[in-house]
Parts: C-alpha cells; structure tokens; sequence
C-alpha cells in the first residue's frame, strides 16, 4: 500500500504542476463557454432578420399573413407583399439570385379547398424559417376562414391568443417544484463535459506516460521496489485524484461567476441551476468509476505499445464509444425513460456519460441506478484484472509492436 501512495503521489504532483494541467483546467471551461454562447446565440438568431416576399392569388391572405410575420418582433421580419403575375415572380427570383431577397412565398389559391403553397430560397436547410412560414399561413387562413364564416375580428383574436405554459417537476420528495428545459439542457450539458473530458484528456496523458517511460526504461528501475499491480494502482489512482481536482476548481469557478452580479445581470434571472447533494454524489461515484475504467482500457493497451503512433490506433476504438454515449445523450434529453436510454445507462462503457445527466433530467428509479453501479463495478473488476495482466507483461516488452496472438497469451498467463 505504500508503494502504491508513494507512486499515486508521484503521478498526481507530476501531472498538476505540468503546463498542460493549467492550460486543459482554463482552456477546457472556456471552450464549454464559448460553445454553449456560440449555440444559444443561433438558436436564438436562427431564421431572424430575413427579407421575405409574398406573392398570392388572393391579396387578403398575402396580408394577413404579412401581418401575421411582422407580429413576430424577435423575428424582425422585413416582408413585400407583390402582384402574383409572372413578370414580378421572375423579378423577384433574380432578387433571390442576387440574395437582395431571402425567401419567396407563393400561394395560388385557385382551388379554395387545397391551396398550393411554395417556399423559394437560395438554401433548402432554414428549418426554422419554413417552421415560421407554416404557422404565419396557417394562422392566416384559419383567421380568414373564420371572418368568412361571420365570427367577428375581436373573437378571433380571442381565439387566438398568445398563452403561456409553466412548467413543472414531481422531484424524488413527491414535491411539485418549477423547471425549465433551457436551465435543464445546460445543466445537463455542463455536467456532461466535466465527466467527458477529465476522462478523455487525462486517460490519454497517463497512457502516453506509460509509453514514455516504458522507451527510456524507468520501468526497470521502478519494477526494482514495486510490484506492476502496485504501479498500475498508483498511476490510477494519481490521475484520478488530478482529474477530481480539475472539477472541483471547474465547480468553485461555476459558483463563482453565477454569484457574481455580472452573470446575474447578463442572464437576466432567467436560468436558475438546483444541484442537489444526490446529484453531486452520483457525479462523483460515476466520475471515479468512469474514470479507473477507461483508465484501466487505455493503460493496458499503452503496456502493449511502442509508440505514440501505436496508441493512436486503439485510442480511435475506445473514443467510439464516447461518442455514442454522446449521441445517446440527445436520446436522454427527449426520451429520458426510452428503452434505448436505459440500454445506455446499464451498459458500462456508456453508463457515467448517459446515467448522470439523465439524473438531472428525470427521477431514474432505484433499481436502474442500482443495477447500473453494480455492473459498472463488475465492469471495473474484469477490466482492472486483464489490464493488469497486460501491464504486467507489456511494460517490459520491447523491440516490437504485440501482435493479436501476443496479447492473448499475456491474458492467460498467471
């Protein structure tokens, strides 16, 4: 046990007073900043500013459903109503060709009953601009349906009045408390970049160490007064201290700023972040599990390496399924209680990447959360075993890339 302390320290004082340390602990909190602004800011801007023209058959509904966008002011639109003849339809194309126009709405509504309707534009992928369009003509002819039918104008705007939809969560006390999916997809958001890249980035470092000194033989001389195990557990056990110490600095930073009176202002009160202490406990479980498993991966497939370039080919296969877990986050936050997101939150390799935002999201029942740790543990007991097995030989292997059937009899021995 002191072997392995004195080694745990070693690694972890090595790793923390290293340049790279400071600049992941500043640069990787930035990054989350500046990608989290960068899409709010185009969400939010998406489909805003846009120059539209409308021509229609039937110039009533051409301005109701001009008065229809120009009601929307965070849109800003700026739209022209136009003669649906053909000479100023092709007008209007070339504007569209010389992109003094962003859209042509055409409507004939020759056939009453099933008006045509087409969107014309320089780009097919302005999802949120054709959503916009949609509505505006889809309330303008419901509004234009109902005058025709005799309703007058003030029950129509009655009818269709703006609304707004509180929303709220049963918490695990029962209690009905306020939420908010924009305050819930960036809490889940940052909770997931604190236990992805601590994993990634210092998993990576401790495997490439192993290759470094395993080249200049420091092996050799720390093989003299430890054992492998007791080397694998202190390099393990080092990094992982470095990585809960890069959170907690992220943490106290994250407390930091929302207290400050500038993010205050500049969020304007509308995101309000509740962490309870269950939630910081699974981080913290899920962080360390999460971590001495890919650890324990990425260590004992570095042992059978010669090079950097050689743990580039297995270090693309263990990032894969990072990203799954990744893509099955998306998953999470639409269907959190989906089959598929319960698959990822039990399956080991993907399990502290989905379970603990999916805490954030939803209640997760007891014995999902019961089942997942105990599988991950006995994940971590079998990958801890051949890892070890694999460090135990590797390290000491030199001259060579290991081959498949190398490896395998390294598993086997004793």
């Amino acid at each position: 046990m002191r072997n392995i302390l004195l080694i745990a320290k070693r690694e972890y004082l090595e790793q923390v007073r290293g340049r790279a340390f400071r600049f992941s602990t500043i640069l990787v909190p930035l990054m989350i900043v500046v990608l989290m602004g960068g899409n709010y800011l185009v969400v939010r801007h998406a489909g805003t500013g846009k120059h539209i023209a409308i021509v229609a058959t039937d110039p009533q509904l051409a301005a109701a459903i001009q008065s229809e966008l120009l009601a929307d002011k965070r849109a800003d639109f700026t739209v022209d109503v136009d003669a649906a003849s053909p000479e100023r339809i092709a007008a209007l194309r070339e504007q569209l060709r010389n992109k003094s126009l962003d859209g042509l709405l055409a409507i004939d509504s020759a056939n009453a009953a099933s008006p045509r309707i087409s969107f014309t534009s320089l780009s097919s992928g302005d999802m949120e601009l054709v959503a916009q369009l949609k509505d505006a003509v889809r309330t303008a002819m419901a509004r234009q349906e109902l005058l025709q039918r005799g309703i007058s104008q003030t029950e129509i705007d009655r009818l269709f009045r703006k609304v707004s939809v509180e929303t709220l969560r049963v918490d695990k006390q029962g209690k009905v408390v306020k939420s908010s999916g924009m305050t819930t997809l960036v809490k889940i958001n940052v909770m997931l970049m604190l236990i992805l890249m601590p994993i990634l980035l210092h998993g990576m470092d401790m495997a490439r160490a192993i290759i470094e000194e395993k080249g200049s033989r420091i092996f050799e001389v720390m093989l003299a007064v430890s054992k492998p195990e007791e080397s694998l557990a202190g390099k393990l056990l080092g990094t992982g201290a470095v990585g809960l110490t890069q959170i907690a600095i992220w943490v106290a930073l994250v407390i930091f700023a929302s207290s400050s009176a500038a993010m205050a202002s500049m969020l304007g009160g509308n995101l309000s972040f509740h962490i309870s202490f269950a939630e910081v406990a699974f981080f913290v479980v899920y962080f360390v599990l999460g971590f001495l498993l890919y650890s324990a991966i990425f260590s004992g497939l570095s042992a059978t390496c010669e090079t950097a370039q050689d743990l580039q080919m297995y270090a693309s296969l263990i990032v894969i399924p990072v990203w799954l877990a990744m893509f099955a986050v998306m998953n999470v936050i639409n269907h959190p209680g989906s089959p598929w997101t319960i698959v990822a939150s039990l399956f080991p390799i993907t399990a502290p990447f989905v379970m603990v935002p999916r805490m954030g999201i939803e209640t997760v029942p007891l014995w999902q959360t019961a089942a997942s740790l105990v599988i991950l543990l006995l994940s971590l007991w079998i990958v801890l075993r051949f890892a070890a097995r694999l460090y135990r030989v590797g390290i000491l292997m030199y001259g060579k890339r290991a081959t498949l059937p190398e490896i395998l009899r390294w598993l086997r021995y004793s």
